[in-house]
């Protein structure tokens, strides 16, 4: 028996849920009416309404133990009073206004939308979202008008953002897993208005757990030319969050080494590879690009530090005539640099740059670029926060970091077998 179209149409309108089922009819209607659907008295606006306004009638039936005009309720002492006018702010249709029930003994309390609420909770997860993905308070609140129709000022968005202060403050402070098998340290620059605008570094540090699962571990404020002193204070304050070891410290920063020895005595201190490989090519002319990426090459990729050694001679016969800056560079990385040589080729593909990093920094000037300046440190770090917090919503990412780390993994667990602890306790 051949199966139509039709067929498929009636069999997929029986399966249909009472849901669906009413919400064609309520489409149904609302086309023969000539209602449409969105706008300021569209259909969703009037469902909005209804929703919200019979559950909070019900939240007022539970509140005072009895239906509505159930006689049930005499001389309880406590009956219904009529409604008060409201107007809330929802994400999907904008303004609506609903009648909120009242209580004679005014002690109803209802949770739908809450005393002095005049937003959805959606409302300010969308502001959050929207200020994540760098748009100013001055776009988001000519979103909302061009969108919803609605009026949010630029202060209520302020305040909306202020929200998260609290949840940043915590996350700032919460506890970390005691062993890393990577950290990455790295900066972005950003303009505040102090006074005057000046750039100020704000340091991000990312951790890749033992399960290979990343963790931004932190923000921290600079003032441009970081000591000792500093770098002391961010890494005591990760120890005190409970890191108690990590294998390898990747930075392409300068006074972090000289410190992580004191915090961490085991940790392997590994400079950035693609960092040195840039900075080579800043001081030489352009047309011996090429040839110096052909000389500088058998350094790091060399099998051993013997071999690495060998390879730096040459370039330093050849090029060190002219241009003693790039030999002088890659000799004063080499304590930082030859420890990447004794790792497995596995290890050497993580580690070998702070690409891990960069890409979260690339999240982060995308946020900041529309603003220009922030007027202090704090709504700066606000707003890499609030990119911290909506990235990777679907998971997506997580999946193929954690993959991409597991043969690394593997191998770290070999390298430092001596300090990784027992599957069971990580």
């Amino acid at each position: 028996m051949t199966t139509t179209l039709h067929d498929v149409a009636k069999k997929n309108a029986a399966e249909q849920t009472a849901e669906q089922q009413a919400a064609v009819e309520l489409v149904r209607l609302a086309k023969e009416q000539g209602l449409s659907l969105t706008g300021p008295d569209g259909l969703l606006k009037q469902l909005t309404k209804t929703v919200l306004e019979t559950s909070l009638n019900e939240e007022m039936t539970e509140h005072l133990g009895y239906e509505k005009h159930d006689t049930a309720g005499a001389g309880t002492g406590n009956i219904r009073n009529g409604t008060r006018p409201k107007t809330v702010l929802t994400e999907a249709s904008s303004h609506v206004e609903i009648d909120v029930p009242r209580d004679r003994a005014g002690t109803f309390d209802p949770q739908i939308v809450k005393k002095r609420q005049r937003r959805l909770n959606g409302v300010d997860e969308v502001v959050l979202s929207l200020y994540a993905k760098g748009l100013t308070t001055g776009e988001i609140s000519a979103h909302f008008a061009e969108i919803c129709g609605a009026s949010v000022s630029k202060e209520t968005i302020s305040r909306i953002t202020d929200k998260v202060l609290t949840e940043m403050q915590d996350w700032s402070v919460r506890p970390l897993n005691s062993v890393y098998a990577a950290i990455f340290i790295d900066a972005i620059v950003v303009k505040v208005r102090d006074g005057q605008v000046a750039n100020r570094p704000i340091y991000a540090a990312i951790g890749v757990s033992l399960d290979g699962e990343r963790d931004i571990l932190g923000l921290w404020v600079g003032s441009g030319g970081e000591g000792a002193k500093f770098w002391m204070s961010v890494l005591t304050d990760l120890r005190n969050r409970g890191v108690k070891d990590v294998f390898v410290v990747c930075d392409g920063l300068k006074g972090l080494p000289e410190v992580v020895s004191n915090v961490w005595p085991q940790a392997i201190v590994q400079t950035c590879i693609i960092h040195l490989i840039r900075n080579t090519f800043r001081p030489t002319s352009r047309r011996y690009w090429e040839e110096l990426k052909r000389d500088v090459k058998p350094i790091y990729t060399a099998v051993n530090a013997t071999a690495a050694r060998a390879a730096f001679d040459e370039l330093a016969e050849k090029w060190g005539p002219r241009y003693p800056a790039v030999i002088r560079l890659w000799d004063n990385a080499s304590n930082e640099f030859i420890p990447f040589l004794d790792y497995d080729v596995e290890i050497r593909k993580v580690i070998c740059s702070t690409n891990a990093i960069e890409s979260l920094n690339a999240r982060y000037r995308r946020a900041i670029k529309a603003r220009g300046h922030f007027p202090n440190e704090l709504a700066a770090l606000k707003c890499l926060y609030l990119v911290t917090r909506s990235l990777d919503p679907t998971g997506a990412g997580r999946a193929r970091w954690t993959m991409r780390w597991k043969p690394a993994l593997n191998a770290f667990a070999i390298t430092f077998a001596d300090r990784f602890p027992a599957a069971e306790t990580y």
